[in-house]
């Protein structure tokens, strides 16, 4: 049913592409744009870029020391809301008997 109702507006949808590009030829550079990163002007296929050698050796230099940064301010964090009594867990809620 719901592949019904959205048939008609789809259809009529892709109907009005071609008459917008007409219409209106600048809305073709967006395509243009988005492909000139892969192809040169003439059509040729650019060459693949070049790869990080150690990428993940990155993303773990970089990963790692995130988590224990946000781990030491969370631990600070949660001792000084209980120093200033402000949150203190209480015994009863560790246990789910």
């Amino acid at each position: 049913m719901i592949v019904s109702r959205l048939g008609l507006p789809l259809n009529m949808a892709v109907r009005q592409i071609p008459r917008k590009v007409t219409e209106n030829p600048q809305s073709l550079n967006i395509l243009r744009r988005h492909m000139s990163s892969v192809y040169y002007r003439s059509g040729a296929i650019r060459p693949k870029p070049e790869e990080m050698p150690f990428g993940l050796l990155a993303i773990f230099c970089a990963v790692i020391p995130g988590l224990f940064v946000g781990a030491t301010i969370s631990k600070n964090v949660a001792n000084f809301l209980e120093e200033n009594d402000l949150f203190v867990p209480s015994d009863d809620d560790d246990d789910e008997d």
